[in-house]
């Protein structure tokens, strides 16, 4: 297992990469380790990929690599440690993490979560996670204190378009459930004079009642709530692009997808202050606005004054899908070391 794990080789390293073991479906996991796979044979003809269903076809002690949540791979953590501990006994198997347990799973996942996440630390011979925050998380929640890869969460840019008109809203992207920031919003909004909010996405599973809830919160507040549903990607796109002010909340945060889909679509969002934001402040200057937590209504109460605080208009980004594949094949070809 290493350390931080950085792009910059061109040169295909003489040690294939493991097989890439991808899941079907819409889950932000799956999708992110398919493109993620598709990145890595296009750099290294030579990487294969497989879907769950295909393992049993696959001679024992073949390298591979998995992208890993409890809730990608069973339907309770218990479950997904099952699966997890008999796929690393037929093949070694390298792993990269996704929402690491923390505070925020609450006093009955969270040690559940956490035994998890300890099973495959123990079953890998490799661990990489996003960012180096989730890499002290680990430690933090008693998991693993040893060697692990950074392979930071890449952002491509979207083709350059002009911004249109601000829609009016504050707006907050992905899936919805209590601590991703839509409260943290609405206040804002409310002291910002914003009547305004886009929940740009649906109610995470189980939590539908919650965004009625909070819709009718707003409602009580004199703020007018859309909740989109599910879009494709284009028309996510677009719908994200026209909001006035894009807001990065969440309480408690392994990696952000949503940021980096901020990002990509030329946003700097307003992202309160913890220490992914800062770390990813530093990796991407000036694609975000930092702010502290008592200071966002001001700075939503800013942005809708000025719209161009919220595009940052930087091309290319550091840190893309090419480079995050590239990372991974020179973690691989260094044996985990």
């Amino acid at each position: 297992m290493s350390g931080t794990a950085e792009s910059g080789s061109s040169v295909l390293p003489e040690l294939a990469p493991p097989v890439l073991l991808t899941h079907p479906g819409p889950h932000g996991v799956a999708v992110y380790a398919r493109e993620i796979a598709a990145e890595v044979v296009g750099l290294d003809p030579r990487a294969r990929v497989i879907a769950p269903d295909g393992l049993a076809s696959l001679p024992p002690g073949t390298p591979v690599h998995a992208h890993v949540t409890d809730r990608l791979w069973g339907t309770s953590p218990e479950e997904a440690a099952t699966v997890i501990e008999a796929l690393a006994r037929r093949h070694p198997l390298s792993v990269t993490l996704h929402d690491v347990p923390q505070e925020s799973d609450g006093e009955r996942n969270r040690p559940r979560r956490r035994a998890f996440y300890r099973s495959v630390v123990r079953a890998a011979r490799g661990v990489a996670v996003n960012s180096a925050h989730e890499r002290a998380l680990l430690a933090e929640e008693d998991v693993w204190d040893g060697p692990v890869a950074v392979v930071p969460l890449p952002v491509d840019a979207t083709p350059s378009l002009p911004a249109p008109p601000p829609d009016g809203s504050v707006g907050v992207l992905g899936y919805f459930y209590p601590g991703k920031g839509h409260d943290e919003a609405l206040a804002a909004a409310v002291a910002a004079g914003v009547p305004r909010v886009s929940v740009l996405g649906r109610a995470s599973d189980g939590h539908a009642g919650d965004l009625e809830a909070f819709v009718r919160r707003a409602a009580a507040a004199g703020v007018d709530v859309e909740v989109t549903g599910w879009l494709d990607d284009a028309a996510m796109a677009a719908r994200a692009r026209a909001v006035a002010v894009p807001v990065i909340a969440h309480r408690h945060v392994s990696a952000s997808g949503s940021l980096a889909s901020w990002i990509g679509w030329g946003r700097a969002p307003l992202a309160v202050r913890n220490r992914y934001v800062d770390e990813m402040a530093e990796l991407r200057p000036g694609t975000l606005r930092p702010v502290e937590p008592d200071a966002l209504a001001s700075e939503v109460r800013g942005a809708v004054a000025e719209p161009g605080r919220t595009w940052h208009g930087i091309h290319p980004l550091p840190h893309g899908r090419a480079d995050a594949a590239d990372a991974y094949l020179r973690w691989w070809a260094e044996g985990l070391a």
